[in-house]
């Protein structure tokens, strides 16, 4: 049997075509060469689209890379990766700046390579545990060439893969520094809202119970006004009466007079009316007094205001003080010269005779008594001292002396009004009234007003 040896097959087109040379074709052959070069041209497109995809892919990844780096370098606090080993594999540039060490020289060392040796094994502790979401608090202090580093409040938590394989732990931290200061900032942000809140509620009480008591006041005075005006005419009374019983006696029989006396005890009775009577009239005069000091309560926030010359009206109101009270001791006093506020004569003249009452009755009883009264003015205030070297406030006390019938006098001696009228008086004229204990004993009282601004001064 004879084979054809001229007879060309299809399968060898791709060898002519391969080896450079022109392959001969007939009819069907052409056709099969044609498919064969569509073949390759559909090959060489898809080839072209994988490269454009591809391209676009590399440069979102670019992109992201970028971004993800352009982040870490941002942040200020530390972070470093490390893998399921403890090697690290990734810091940030805040943690090179806190190791002082290129970024070669971390990398690769085990974390408790790079913590102090009294951390290590609590950094290695927190390396071998956790879960998926969950994140372990510990404080680190990192080595560095200089010498330990602040101690850090570290974050752990543990780093996963795409099938859920733990590979690793991420950590996070900042110097412990950094949070007291803010921890601070935030107490004493709280500190200043609850003060303000106080404030509030303190100016509330004050107004709500201002208003009550200028009602009570109000329904107050007229018995008060009787059992005033009646205890007058009892005492005239009494006086006659003890001038009939006299004459009475002059003229009865004596053993009758004498048996009435014992049986009735008319003399202890008569002699024991006009005691009685006097102490009344003083408790009358009394609650009189604490009625007119609750109704001024009701006219604090009057608009009639004059301007007034503070250091003639401390001085006038340190004389009456002094002569007022049987206290010997030493009152000094130092005013700044020209110092004028606008307000209420009146109403301040209370508060300063006030203030001074009261300092003289702490240094009652002391071997060298003195109290000091003041006048300075600073940045467009005028500040009032009276100052004294008694006993001082007491800590249990001191939150309380302003407020309404508190008094450390003994019965009878005080009110308990005095301090907080003087003090709504001051809040009513723009100022503070403050108190404090003074470092070489003894205490202070601050009152602070408006300075009088004179017109056309600039």
């Amino acid at each position: 049997m004879t084979i054809a040896t001229d007879q060309r097959r299809p399968d060898n087109l791709l060898d002519h075509v391969m080896r450079g040379e022109e392959p001969t074709l007939d009819g069907e052959g052409e056709a099969m060469w044609i498919d064969v070069i569509a073949k390759m041209d559909a090959v060489y497109s898809d080839l072209i689209r994988y490269e454009s995809d591809l391209e676009a892919k590399n440069a979102e990844l670019e992109a992201a890379e970028g971004f993800i780096s352009s982040v870490i370098a941002s942040v200020s606090d530390i972070l470093v990766v490390v893998d399921e080993r403890g090697v690290v594999v990734q810091v940030n540039p805040a943690f090179v700046r806190l190791a002082a060490r290129p970024t070669g020289e971390v990398l690769g060392r085990t974390l408790a390579e790079l913590v102090v040796e009294s951390d290590a094994s609590r950094a290695r502790a927190a390396l071998v545990s956790g879960v998926e979401g969950e994140v372990r608090e510990l404080e680190l202090s990192f080595r560095a060439p200089g010498g330990p580093s602040d101690l850090m409040a570290v974050n752990c938590s543990a780093r996963f893969d795409h099938n859920g394989q733990r590979v690793g732990t991420v950590l996070t931290g900042r110097p412990i520094g950094e949070l007291r200061r803010a921890y601070e900032a935030l107490h004493k942000a709280h500190l200043e809202l609850q003060q303000a809140q106080r404030k509030l509620v303190e100016q509330e009480k004050m107004a709500s119970l201002g208003r009550l008591v200028a009602g009570v006041a109000h329904e107050l005075n007229n018995p008060i006004s009787f059992v005033y005006g009646n205890i007058h005419t009892l005492e005239r009374y009494r006086r006659k009466l003890d001038d009939y019983v006299h004459d009475l006696e002059a003229v009865a029989d004596e053993r009758a007079v004498v048996r009435l006396k014992r049986e009735t005890k008319v003399d202890a009775v008569l002699a024991d009316l006009a005691p009685l009577i006097e102490g009344t009239l003083e408790g009358a005069m009394r609650i009189s007094e604490i009625v007119k000091n609750l109704r001024r309560l009701s006219f604090s926030r009057s608009n009639q205001r004059q301007v007034v010359d503070l250091n003639r009206l401390t001085g006038t109101a340190a004389h009456w003080a002094a002569r007022a009270k049987n206290v010997r001791a030493r009152l000094d006093t130092d005013f700044e010269p020209g110092l004028t506020v606008e307000g209420q004569e009146g109403q301040i003249h209370q508060v300063l005779i006030n203030l001074i009452d009261n300092a003289l009755d702490a240094v009652r009883g002391r071997a060298d008594p003195h109290v000091t009264v003041t006048t300075r003015s600073h940045d467009g205030e005028v500040t009032i001292e009276v100052t004294d070297n008694g006993e001082g406030i007491r800590d249990e006390v001191a939150d309380k002396i302003f407020e309404p019938f508190f008094t450390t006098k003994v019965v009878g001696e005080g009110t308990g009004l005095g301090l907080w009228i003087s003090y709504a008086i001051a809040r009513d004229h723009g100022g503070t009234l403050t108190a404090a204990n003074r470092p070489e004993g003894g205490a202070v009282f601050r009152l602070t007003l408006p300075r009088h601004a004179p017109a056309g001064a600039g």
